[in-house]
């Protein structure tokens, strides 16, 4: 099951997300709604990784 983090950013890491944002819908040439879909199926992929790195490891025969 997905779980939702809520993170408080000072105003440097506000700063710093803000930079990278703009240079991600940069790549994707000023379209915020290609770099939006592209930022969800990139989080999807990340979330799976992480769910598979905590999954219980199965004992190998």
């Amino acid at each position: 099951m997905p779980w939702i983090a809520f993170v408080t950013l000072n105003s440097r890491q506000e700063a710093a997300l803000q930079a990278h944002a703009e240079d991600f819908i940069a790549v994707h040439k000023g379209d915020v709604m290609k770099a939006l879909k592209e930022m969800i199926v990139l989080n999807g992929h990340l979330q799976e990784r992480l769910e598979a790195l905590s999954a219980p490891r199965r004992a190998s025969r």
